[in-house]
């Protein structure tokens, strides 16, 4: 509507301006009139389009100076003294009809109208203008109002009702993505921890072997994490679900896998999917080349900025020695956002999977719990990094590829700790 109007006003302005170059052209005052309309006018366009509305003040101002009042002045100064000659300013007083029915309530337009109709009445019988003509233009600033205020109120109504059914969408979509995940987590519950339950309940195992006690450890973190996730208040992220596939994919080959989150960052889903994808990685490199079952996985949000790190105490590796391949994304120390010592350390890397290592310091970010100390067996030959495929393309090159870094930082018999950050 801020559009109708404006061109309403601009038809008004046109005619107006032709009216005074072919017929007032010598008089100094119809010239100032028009001025003065096209002033008000740039000042209506100009704050409609800083504050994406029709400001009431404004079109307040307009409809006093240049709808009541610029008819006087033509009679006073500028020598409109019949209805042909003044038509031109009356005019004006229509379009400022249809912008006040935009920018005022329904008193404050009723008041607006009312004033109009009476100082265009009283200019139409100081002009001695027939009776026709006075009606016609009275009845026109009347509908004027009358159309614009109907057309607004149908456009903002059709408005709410689209930003309704916006709304009913998202709360179904939210519903449908509520129930697919209860789905989807009862049905790992389905296989892993009742169907443990349920073998151990039939005396099927033994549930005293040490595999039986690593599987149920297991399905206690994933349990654990289920009630982390209920309890938390922000809705499930889309990096949250991609890297929990990521952590039950590992366990499923036999990882024990503890994992936070602290309030990740929402994410493009590409960004999502290439963390998780790197996370894989990492994953799968504590569990090949660590020589230990557990491993730690944090994923914060930092300013906006979402941190993964995955953390083992497996048998580590000499960073020093990887090559200038194998050091693709890696920080040097101006990155660091914190020394790592040894209870920052985490999984280890083989050597066709220690794609390059930061410097000590070239991780920042506490680990996740209780990763500290040494190695929880023993220490087995220390793997050099070498800089093979398994970093280099599943971590370094795939973070890099959606414009994020990984960093890698470990030393022997300390574990490896394997940062993903994106932005980089």
């Amino acid at each position: 509507m801020v559009i109708a109007t404006a061109l309403y006003r601009g038809s008004h302005l046109v005619a107006g301006g032709v009216v005074v170059a072919q017929h007032q052209r010598d008089r100094l005052f119809p010239w100032l009139a028009l001025s003065a309309a096209i002033a008000s006018t740039a000042l209506i366009w100009f704050m409609a389009a800083r504050h994406r509305r029709l400001v009431p003040w404004v079109v307040g101002l307009d409809v006093l100076v240049i709808g009541c009042l610029l008819p006087f002045g033509a009679y006073a100064w500028g020598g409109a003294r019949t209805q042909e000659s003044v038509a031109w300013v009356m005019l004006l007083g229509g379009s400022a009809s249809a912008m006040a029915a935009v920018a005022f309530g329904a008193r404050l337009l009723a008041v607006a109208v009312a004033l109009l109709v009476a100082t265009h009445l009283a200019g139409y019988l100081m002009v001695a203008a027939d009776a026709a003509v006075t009606g016609a233009h009275l009845n026109a600033l009347v509908f004027s109002a009358v159309v614009s205020w109907v057309l607004t109120w149908y456009l903002c109504r059709q408005g709410e009702q689209v930003d309704s059914a916006n709304r009913r969408a998202l709360a179904a979509e939210a519903q449908r993505a509520r129930f697919a995940e209860r789905v989807a987590h009862h049905n790992a519950l389905h296989d892993t921890v009742l169907a443990t339950l349920t073998a151990i309940a039939r005396g099927g195992v033994d549930a005293n072997t040490s595999m039986m006690r690593e599987r149920c450890a297991r399905e206690a973190a994933y349990l654990r994490r289920l009630v982390e996730q209920a309890d938390d208040r922000e809705p499930a992220s889309e990096v949250r679900a991609a890297l929990e596939e990521s952590v039950r994919a590992a366990e499923a080959l036999g990882l024990r896998v503890t994992a936070r989150y602290h309030e990740p960052p929402a994410v493009p889903g590409e960004i999502a999917l290439a963390m998780a994808r790197a996370t894989t990685e990492a994953l799968n490199n504590v569990r090949c080349h660590a020589g230990t079952g557990h491993a730690f996985l944090t994923a914060v949000g930092d300013s906006g900025r979402l941190i993964v790190t995955v953390v083992d105490r497996g048998r580590g590796f000499d960073t020093g020695s990887a090559g200038p391949e194998g050091a693709g994304g890696a920080a040097g120390p101006d990155d660091a956002g914190g020394a790592a010592g040894p209870d920052d350390a985490g999984g280890a890397a083989g050597p066709d999977d220690a794609g390059g290592a930061a410097g000590p310091r070239a991780s920042g970010g506490a680990a996740g719990p209780g990763v500290s100390g040494g190695p929880e067996g023993p220490v087995g030959p220390v793997r050099q990094a070498t800089g093979g495929v398994g970093l280099d393309r599943s971590v370094y090159a795939r973070m890099r590829g959606v414009g994020g870094r990984a960093f890698v930082d470990s030393s022997p018999g300390e574990g490896v700790r394997v940062e993903l950050r994106w932005p980089g």
